[in-house]
């Protein structure tokens, strides 16, 4: 491979431009440009040979047509070595380009900044896409750079193969610039559809950056990585890792949950998360109040789990967390006491998000099958007081109405079937991932026991609780089962073909419930 003699650069991103260009211009490459990063280069006083002197055609349409010329496609797609290509490109005056360095419009950036529509085309990018698939097509012959991550390799390659970029290398950067003008497109028609609310288009794309690999996946025996989208969604995805051991696949899926669950409240909330599943969840007056209720719930699940908080974490509130050995703690901040406070904890993994998510967002979740992908809206549906039926002849009491309603949005990030007790703003018996509802209702109430006992008191912490199912009772039983557990009063669903067989008990055990009519399966 002959060495690099002539580079065409068109960036948005400036980051590292001028090193390379330095760097590329020590090595007697000719440089070409664009306007803007032309002007950038010649500030920094390296010579410049600009696109509309190559071309002899000036950037037009507002800089909407610039480099797509035969003069450069044809410097980028002509084969080395192909003595057709040679003679065509000879007898037009057309030069080799060896070296093409894009990187697109910020057209991501754009979205996330919640632009208008006008702004969002106009930084859709079509000369960059087109640079980087000729020269990706034709890497045999030209190395092409849509990264400024990649300056640094492609100037250690030059170094060693005086002044060529080795054919592995070419490669590389080919493949990685199909997939960054595949995420780019994806970008663009993810946000197209969503501004004509097509929901489920034809051709469905998404990608991701990859921001990190993962020691190994759910298992040691699976690989993993964590990749980034365009999204500007909060959370542990976007969250700065301030201290702790790298996070792995479990660690990243348990914090999603915990974090996506606090932000549903407007009152300072803690959730505790083990397997995806809360273990503890309340309410407070105060972080270090909600995370002192939540520990409660289930003291012994929470051990090695993933602490969430929706307000920003103060010295009382780590130094109470710290008592416990704990995988990751989630919030929008932490301030200086908090942070000396963890730092003494060196494998814990403190991750600050700057703000919360919305919950009720609309966005898509989405599954692998075999063969497929199952996509859907992810579940944003919220039940205020408005929506509650009452069906039996006692009315819940307002204490009852506020308990039932955190425990139905609890339940629904609880995996089904899943049972919820809840007492004073703060979880107090959970059941998760059954298959028999009952069993969920049981396993919550004996759980509910041995906090009861780990907490020095008698009895069942469920005792006057509310309880919460995230789908309707098929039969009596389930209900009579969180009557047992000592519930007063419960939230479902409804819609079984025996609701009035339920109604019918719940009545009978002077117990208030009320329907939503929306369930909340979580599989």
């Amino acid at each position: 491979m002959p060495a690099v003699r002539r580079a065409l650069f068109s960036v948005s991103d400036k980051t590292g431009l001028i090193e390379f260009g330095t760097f590329l211009a020590g090595q007697g490459v000719e440089l070409i440009s664009t306007g803007g990063t032309a002007a950038a280069l010649k500030a920094a006083g390296l010579a410049v040979k600009e696109v509309a002197e190559l071309t002899g055609f000036p950037e037009m349409l507002d800089g909407r047509v610039k480099t797509l010329h035969p003069k450069v496609h044809g410097g980028i797609l002509g084969i080395r070595g192909n003595a057709e290509h040679e003679k065509a490109m000879a007898a037009h005056g057309i030069q080799p380009i060896d070296l093409v360095v894009v990187n697109l419009y910020p057209f991501e950036k754009t979205v996330a900044a919640k632009a208008d529509f006008d702004t969002c085309i106009e930084n859709i990018d079509i000369g960059g896409p087109a640079l980087i698939r000729a020269a990706a097509k034709n890497h045999s012959g030209v190395a092409v750079v849509v990264d400024p991550e990649d300056y640094a390799a492609v100037i250690a390659d030059m170094s060693a193969n005086k002044g060529a970029v080795g054919n592995d290398l070419r490669r590389r950067l080919a493949a990685r610039a199909y997939a960054r003008t595949s995420t780019y497109d994806s970008a663009i028609s993810g946000w197209f559809a969503g501004e004509l609310k097509d929901e489920y288009p034809r051709w469905l794309t998404f990608g991701g950056r990859l921001k990190q690999t993962l020691r190994y996946g759910e298992n040691p025996h699976q690989t993993a990585a964590l990749y980034i989208t365009g999204a500007a969604r909060p959370g542990v995805a976007s969250a700065v890792q301030v201290q702790g051991k790298e996070l792995s696949y479990n660690n990243i899926n348990d914090t999603d949950a915990a974090y996506e669950l606090v932000s549903e409240f407007d009152r300072p909330a803690c959730a505790i998360i083990k397997h995806a599943n809360p273990c503890g969840v309340a309410l407070g007056a105060s972080c270090l109040d909600a995370y002192t209720k939540a520990l409660v719930c289930d003291p012994v699940s929470a051990f090695g789990g993933i602490i969430a908080l929706n307000r920003g974490i103060d010295g009382p509130t780590a130094a109470k967390i710290t008592e416990l050995f704990t995988e990751v703690v989630i919030a929008p901040a932490a301030d200086e006491a908090a942070k000396a406070l963890f730092a003494k904890k060196k494998n814990l993994r403190l991750l600050l998000t700057g703000t919360m998510p919305a919950p009720h967002d609309s966005g898509r979740a989405i599954r692998n099958v075999a063969g497929g992908y199952l996509v859907q809206s992810r579940d944003n549906g919220h039940v205020s007081e408005s929506n509650l039926k009452v069906v039996t002849r006692r009315q819940p009491s307002a204490r009852e109405i506020a308990d039932l309603l955190f425990a139905f949005t609890v339940c629904k990030h609880v995996k089904s079937n899943a049972i919820v007790y809840v007492k004073d703003g703060a979880t107090v018996g959970i059941g998760a991932g059954q298959m028999s509802r009952i069993d969920s209702a049981k396993i919550a109430h004996s759980k509910s026991k041995e906090a009861a006992e780990a907490a020095g008191l008698k009895g069942a912490l469920t005792e006057g609780s509310v309880a919460a199912s995230d789908a309707f009772f098929p039969f009596p039983d389930g209900l009579l089962a969180t009557v047992a557990a000592g519930a007063t009063a419960v939230i479902q669903p409804g819609g079984s073909i025996r609701d009035d067989d339920v109604i019918k008990a719940a009545d009978e055990k002077n117990l208030a419930m009320v329907l939503t009519g929306m369930r909340h399966f979580r599989h």
